[in-house]
């Protein structure tokens, strides 16, 4: 077998894609440089990285934004009060929220669970409320 180079991304991906149509789909991944062999020597076929970069190449993305917070998380919707009684909320979370530094909200406590009012939403409806009072 030949030695493995690099797999092929972007425009040679696809037009290698074009030029082995013939082939079944395993072998137009491996010809593309999806594979790996190990160490007994058997080749093994990476489709969904293969699938991942022709999607990538036809400009289709899967995860824009990396679904990540920078440091290789992924966002769980969970949290744990640390040892000094903080709760944090990362960035991940408000950026998606679209949230800016400095917006406040007040926190309303229920029975085991903590809800965060947005204090705009909160003047947005207070005001609503007193327009439709007032006509």
């Amino acid at each position: 077998m030949d030695e493995q180079t690099a797999p092929l991304k972007g425009r040679a991906l696809l037009q290698k894609v074009k030029e082995l149509s013939h082939l079944p789909r395993r072998e137009t991944a491996k010809e593309c440089g999806y594979y790996n062999t190990t160490k007994d020597g058997q080749v093994r076929v990476n489709l969904t990285e293969f699938y991942d970069a022709v999607l990538e190449a036809k400009g289709v993305p899967l995860d824009p934004d990396g679904g990540k917070d920078g440091r290789g998380r992924e966002p769980t919707y969970r949290v744990s009060v640390h040892k000094n009684g903080q709760i944090v909320i990362g960035s991940t979370y408000t950026q998606a929220m679209g949230l800016e530094p400095g917006e406040e909200f007040e926190i309303k406590l229920g029975y085991k669970h903590i809800r965060l009012v947005h204090l705009e939403d909160d003047m947005d409806k207070a005001e609503e409320a007193e327009e439709e009072l007032v006509s």
